[in-house]
């Protein structure tokens, strides 16, 4: 959560591009039990499968002990690179298919594929045969339409070579594609940018994604794959994972995805270089922070709830007081507090918590405060939950609410449901600012001072 994800993805494409040109132009594929692992992944883009396919990828080399060397690579180039033995694995979301003549691990994920068009999508087979439809070349996706062929006599495609699942969904919005298809979890994400792509259908044919290893793959590393599966299932890391990953996809209202898209460009340029003030003494990344905020107070630095909680970030009496902040209105120093409290909350959590867990569960404390999300840690536990990370922690939280639970804590009731909402909604707004093009965005003027912008009255009233 430390660097900003533009940064994290130009470095690991500029890496992975390095080492495909280097390794594949000099030397044959090196003994993986040396220590290094190379792995084919999804070309490093802001796609949440490249996302998860690395970090998954990475979490396996970790457990065998080895170094991994990510090579990213389209779909259509995996299979040469396995049968060559460029590459020891794949991890790229890979449908379990004998086509390939690969050898493939048990699935960690099925996801159903689905079809959607520019206007109407046909809800019929026969309707199909003329449609305007591309995919991406070798993807999942292409698998699951040669599996509805074997039905359509007359079905046809374009296999799109150099382009990603996101950027044919970005056509059929345009208008530009009549239809492509992508799997739920895609055209989830892709709706809360395009929300009018609403009319999808199920293909009937779900994706069961594995990795793949080429057909004479060395026992012990598959075996260990396997392993891996089957221990990360079992302890519920996979499980996390995903949530970490996709959990937050489908919380937006159509009205709400398209609300918020359009104050990234008339608002938000009105306060970033104070998010990026608020970065630069915290260390919490600006696109959270405004992501936080929004969620607050929608950037309206006059924003008040009926309980009093006032400003920019929403900052109670008490936290105000307790962060000097004398003045709730004023859009900078509310910002910056707001992001103080937000790192004072998270550094005052467990060392052992993974750093990606902790911080939203320092934005549950900061919704809640810290002594409620402690009552929850300790009814994870006591639910045989893990009280180190947040996919558990929120499953708990709203029985806070509930006498039967909040009577039995030292806090007692809270309205945890409220934190769950919460978090889960800025961690969506935290992937669609990421995704937005942020650097295009313009750098209007700050705001002038109407009790609340850059310049600071010569008297304040504690608020």
């Amino acid at each position: 959560m430390r660097n900003l994800l533009a940064w994290k993805i130009a470095t690991l494409l500029a890496i992975s591009v390095w080492l495909w040109v280097t390794f594949s132009a000099t030397e044959p594929l090196p003994d993986w039990r040396k220590g290094e692992l190379f792995v084919a992944v999804p070309p490093a883009g802001l796609d949440v499968d490249a996302a998860f396919e690395l970090e998954l990828a990475t979490l396996f080399a970790q457990k065998m002990q080895l170094k991994i060397k990510p090579l990213a690579m389209n779909f259509d180039q995996i299979a040469q690179a396995l049968t060559t033995h460029k590459v020891h694995m794949a991890a790229a979301g890979m449908r379990n298919s004998s086509k390939f003549g690969l050898r493939f691990s048990t699935p960690y994920q099925t996801l159903r594929e689905q079809i959607v068009c520019k206007g109407r999508t046909p809800r019929r087979l026969a309707d199909w045969e003329n449609i305007d439809l591309a995919v991406v070349a070798e993807s999942a996706q292409e698998e699951a339409l040669r599996d509805i062929a074997k039905r359509i006599s007359n079905l046809h495609w374009e296999a799109r070579h150099d382009q990603s699942v996101s950027s044919l969904l970005q056509e059929v919005a345009e208008g530009t594609l009549g239809c492509t298809v992508a799997n739920e979890e895609q055209i989830a994400l892709a709706q809360n940018f395009y929300p009018q792509l609403d009319d999808t259908l199920d293909l009937n044919s779900p994706s069961h994604l594995a990795w793949a290893f080429a057909s004479d793959v060395d026992d012990a590393l598959f075996d260990g794959a396997q392993d891996f599966f089957e221990a990360i299932k079992k302890d519920g890391s996979l499980a996390h994972l995903i949530d970490r990953h996709y959990g937050h996809n489908e919380r937006l209202q159509s009205v709400d995805a398209a609300a918020f898209i359009n104050k990234t460009r008339s608002v938000l340029p009105n306060y970033r270089h104070w998010f990026e003030e608020a970065e630069a003494l915290t260390g919490i990344e600006w696109p959270l922070l405004a992501a936080l905020a929004y969620q607050e107070s929608h950037w309206d630095p006059l924003a008040t709830s009926f309980t009093n909680v006032r400003g920019m970030m929403m900052l109670t009496e008490g936290t105000a007081e307790r962060m000097n902040l004398s003045n709730r209105l004023d859009a900078h120093a509310s910002i910056i507090a707001g992001a103080k409290y937000l790192q004072m909350l998270e550094e005052s959590l467990p060392k052992r918590i993974h750093e990606k867990e902790r911080i939203w569960l320092a934005m549950a404390a900061y919704n809640q405060g810290r002594g409620h999300l402690e009552d929850a840690r300790i009814l994870a536990v006591k639910s045989g939950l893990n009280p180190d990370v947040w996919s558990d922690v929120r499953k708990v939280m709203p029985l806070l609410s509930r006498p039967a639970y909040f009577e039995q804590t030292k806090y007692g009731q809270a309205r945890g449901g409220e934190a769950v909402i919460l978090v889960e909604t800025v961690r969506l707004y935290h992937d669609m600012l990421n995704r937005l093009e942020l650097e295009n965005m313009p750098r209007l003027p700050p705001t002038p001072y109407f009790g609340y912008g850059p310049s600071r009255p010569k008297k304040t009233n504690p608020q």
